[in-house]
């Protein structure tokens, strides 16, 4: 394509920085559902798809006929989970005069369809999939074809944009750089649809990024064009089987795709239009799927100290857990309550797919003198699930015990961890005892530098894990790095003898100094970095999710 002056493109794209774009905007990562009858035979699936893989944006093909209903709940909970949906409609046929009008309903409907529907709801953008170089009089009449495509698009992006908030953005192939638009020898086809459009969507449709026929080499011109109009591009790859072989990961595979796809921000990172990936299309790359292995379930769990509130918030706390993904509940228990008090909750919240795990703890129970205590704890909750039906017993016993508060612990910190280490032995041969009731532990994850009384070599942290059936590790930190470089070495040794860990997080106020809690940072930001957390460890088979301190504070907690 012809370079602009040097002068003039370092003017744009400072324009684009201000204007157009941020480098520090987060990727989209899209694909397309062109059978809108899927969202209503398996929304779930979809939807399950979308989070597993990390999609935040559905090109849904629309069908114009089916009443805004139908695609209103399934916006609603894309929506929820942070993935936008965009109208896509197209045919090669839409480039030609003729059919303006009818390539103008699809923004007629959404605008409509708009109008009725709340902000959950909303289709955010538009995007067009015209293909006319498939019309048999392409090769033969191309400068009418063009011509009349060119003014199609004027007269969708001016419709499109009389709703500021709605994006416009087309599908188009990574060879129209090579074809001038009539009238215009010096202008490419592709350089014209990008100022156009608020996104493009290259379709480089090629199985590996390297080389003159590569990925990068196919969507060069088009980023150095968008950098320069503050515009944004799409990088799009095909997941559908085609005759030319490398036009497609079908027969590699989902893994290299995605291997590949995670090289694109690295290798991309010097145009500010880069704004994310496409993969064509959802029904393929899920029939591929199956060749990458299947994340295994992860807890998210949080804590409920206060044992009354299952008597005063028992819907609030299931609806709460509901709308958070809360699969993990540890309970702390009042022993004065009779049995009945626990057996509705734990029941419903078994119902919603929620374990529920009873909660005893202090710092004094580390001593020797408070081992009844635990005993008391752990024989209370077998009497308990004797007595109830298998849909109502707890999971699981956990203990929350921080002898590192007590001054005794400055004095004598041998002989604590020695008297500790005797009540956990009886805790975990109580708990396992004649039942299959789970044996858990919450731990300071900096209790890894603590040796064993009279083993020097043994960090006290990993007996703990030795014991347990799962250890929760309280990496109270607020950044993924910090809390990530607390746990690694304690995940490779749980998972080196088979045992799991969580990882937990602090959202309550901290004295303790900076970077300890969310509380400043709230609870989005909060679920930002747990994110790159769980992607960060994800490959620890001993990585068992994470668990969030406490519901109080977690739902009190800012965004």
């Amino acid at each position: 394509m012809k370079a602009a002056p040097i002068y003039l493109s370092a003017l744009c794209l400072t324009l684009g920085f201000l204007f157009g774009f941020s480098p520090a905007e987060k990727k989209s990562k899209a694909t397309w559902i062109w059978q809108s009858e899927m969202i209503g035979d398996e929304k779930r699936e979809i939807l399950a798809f979308c989070q597993e893989n990390e999609i935040n944006l559905i090109y849904l093909r629309i069908e114009m006929n089916k009443p805004f209903d139908y695609y209103q709940a399934f916006i609603r909970e894309a929506s929820a989970l942070g993935i936008e949906v965009h109208a896509v409609a197209g045919h090669p046929a839409w480039a030609l005069a003729s059919n303006e009008k009818r390539m103008l309903n699809i923004v007629k409907w959404v605008k409509a369809y708009n109008l009725e529907a709340t902000d959950q709801e909303r289709i955010r953008g538009i995007q067009l999939d015209i293909e006319p170089y498939l019309l048999p009089f392409w090769d033969t009449d191309r400068e009418r074809v063009l011509r009349e495509w060119q003014a199609n698009m004027q007269a969708f992006t001016r419709e499109v944009k009389r709703q500021p908030d709605l994006v416009a953005s087309a599908a188009i192939a990574f060879w129209l750089d090579d074809i001038s638009m009539p009238d215009q020898k010096d202008v490419f086809v592709s350089e014209w649809m990008i100022e156009q459009f608020d996104t493009v969507c290259i379709m480089a449709y090629r199985d590996t990024l390297a080389g003159n026929n590569g990925i990068l080499a196919l969507v060069e011109d088009e980023l150095r064009e968008a950098d320069k109009l503050g515009k944004r591009v799409m990088v799009a790859v095909n997941m559908k089987k085609l005759s030319d072989d490398h036009a497609s990961f079908a027969e590699e595979g989902a893994m290299e795709m995605n291997r590949q796809l995670a090289l694109l921000p690295e290798k991309l990172g010097d145009h500010p239009s880069f704004s994310g990936v496409a993969i064509h299309d959802y029904r393929h790359w899920k029939e591929a799927a199956p060749l990458e292995p299947v994340p295994k379930a992860r807890y998210r769990g949080t804590y409920i100290w206060r044992a009354e509130l299952i008597g005063t918030e028992k819907a609030e706390i299931l609806a709460f857990a509901k709308q958070n993904g809360v699969n993990l509940l540890y309970v702390r228990l009042d022993l004065e309550q009779p049995p009945s008090y626990y057996r509705d909750f734990v029941r419903q919240a078994k119902a919603a797919g929620i374990e529920v795990h009873a909660m005893g703890g202090h710092p004094i129970w580390a001593l020797a003198e408070s081992k009844g205590k635990i005993m008391k704890l752990v024989n209370w909750v077998k009497a308990y699930n004797r007595s109830v039906s298998e849909d109502e017993q707890f999971h699981g016993i956990h203990l929350d015990i921080e002898p590192y508060v007590m001054p005794v612990w400055r004095e004598d910190k041998d002989e604590v961890l020695r008297q500790w280490m005797g009540n956990i032995e009886a805790f975990v041969e109580e708990t396992k005892r004649d039942g299959e009731l789970e044996a858990s532990v919450d731990l300071a994850a900096w209790l890894d530098h603590t040796p064993v009384p009279g083993q020097p070599d043994l960090p006290f942290s990993h007996w703990m894990i030795q014991q347990m059936d799962h250890t929760t590790l309280m990496a109270f930190r607020d950044s993924a790095d910090r809390i990530v470089g607390l746990v690694e070495q304690q995940l490779a040794y749980a998972q080196s003898i088979q045992k799991n860990i969580v990882v937990a997080v602090e959202t309550k106020e901290s004295h303790e100094g900076s970077g300890i809690s969310f509380y400043e940072e709230g609870m989005t930001e909060m679920e930002r970095q747990l994110k790159q957390v769980t992607k960060s460890l994800a490959p620890y088979e001993s990585y068992m999710g994470h668990a969030i301190h406490a519901y109080d504070y977690w739902k009190n907690g800012k965004e």
